[in-house]
């Protein structure tokens, strides 16, 4: 295969896992804001 295509396609590819782990990483940061919200008083109290 062409090395300029064959790098080409490794970009492609990076990019593309690096815009899924950022997404991961939103989902992840939204989650754990959703279940620091869910928490009672008694629970962060309890917690810190």
């Amino acid at each position: 295969m062409n090395p300029e295509i064959e790098f080409e396609l490794m970009k492609n590819h990076v990019n593309e896992l690096r815009q899924a782990a950022a997404e991961h990483r939103r989902v992840r940061e939204a989650q754990r804001d959703n279940k620091s919200e869910r928490r009672s008083v008694f629970g962060k109290r309890r917690s810190s």
